[in-house]
């Protein structure tokens, strides 16, 4: 089997390929031959030797997989030889509170950018048979992302997307079927008929806007959104806050839009908003979320695929950030 690690940092340039023996599973594990993994924007300062916890050198890289059982070791119930999965994407949080230190792919255990790779039972849930390996590679981290950021949304709310990364389009498909109606900020009117596509019922260009949290505002007669997920960070938020209603909530992601910018103490508590950090999401919400997406037929965004001996090639395309969807590497 062959696998890739880490072998310095700086980029893709720095990972090699390595050959080794196919593991065997033992009590209570599984052999997965994997079919496909994607990258993910914490990828990015994983490469780069930025990440905190720090990465150990020579760790396999990539947090999302897919693939099918290839062999069971004693005591597995969970699973058949041939079943399709998923893995969840943190590898100790089956469901619940996150009361513990959470264990992480690659800084606490190799990735899944390998062939092949013998992991416990338990973190994996089957995937959805509608997808092929490719998309359900997608769905470990920005499809829960979403659908966590999207816990408590009813039908008849509105929801607020930013962009069109991962974790957006994901909230954009899963708000819809939750009944949500879904206005999306994008960056670009050329991309707005594609978010249209996947269900957003109104679409905000904020570069032609930048004053968003107004245009919001008048989109739902001055009420507000019920929930906001916020991927662009503190240059994004008081626009945010601004496009909430009383009572809403922002589920706050990610900083893709930098560092900087920010809103004072006042401000927050003046906006009678409420704030939730975002962490993923536990096996039970990937299993939640895995059926919703098959009763409603969901398909993940992708921007493109790459074979695994291209993989260095998907992550500088992935690094580039012009991208709208997922990047996957089939292996």
């Amino acid at each position: 089997m062959r696998s890739f690690h880490i072998n310095s940092f700086g980029g893709p340039r720095s990972l090699i390929i390595k050959e080794s023996e196919i593991p065997q599973p033992g009590r209570g594990e599984v052999l997965v031959r994997v079919r496909a993994s994607s990258l993910n924007f914490r990828d990015l300062p994983i490469f780069a030797g930025q990440y905190q916890p720090p990465v150990p050198m020579g760790r396999v890289p990539l947090s999302d997989g897919a693939g099918e059982i290839e062999a069971i070791g004693e005591g597995v119930k969970r699973f058949r030889v041939g079943d399709k999965v998923v893995n969840s994407f943190l590898p100790n949080w089956f469901g619940g509170t996150l009361n513990t230190q959470h264990e992480q792919w690659v800084v606490d255990h190799d990735g899944w950018l390998t062939e092949y790779k013998v992991v416990n039972a338990e973190i994996l849930v089957p995937m959805p048979s509608h997808m092929s390996f490719e998309e359900g590679a997608t769905l470990s981290c920005a499809a829960v992302t979403a659908w966590s950021a999207l816990a408590g949304v009813r039908a008849g709310d509105v929801v607020l997307t930013q962009g069109t990364g991962g974790v957006s389009l994901f909230a954009v498909q899963l708000a819809v079927a939750l009944g949500a109606r879904v206005i999306s900020t994008t960056s670009s009117h050329e991309k707005a008929p594609m978010l249209r596509r996947l269900g957003a019922h109104a679409v905000i260009d904020y570069n032609a806007t930048p004053e968003w949290g107004d245009a919001v505002r008048e989109l739902t007669n001055g009420r507000g959104v019920d929930r906001v997920v916020e991927v662009g960070g503190p240059a994004t938020l008081p626009q945010s806050m601004k496009a909430s209603a009383v009572g809403g909530e922002i589920s706050i992601v990610g900083i893709l839009a930098g560092y900087e910018g920010g809103v004072d103490f006042m401000t927050m508590f003046m906006s009678r908003v409420g704030f939730r950090a975002v962490t993923i999401g536990s096996r039970r919400d990937l299993e939640d979320m895995c059926r919703a997406m098959e009763q409603h037929g969901i398909r993940p965004v992708i921007d493109s695929v790459y074979a695994f001996d291209d993989a260095k090639a998907a992550i500088a395309h992935y690094s580039a950030r012009n991208i709208v969807g997922k990047v996957v590497i089939q292996h």
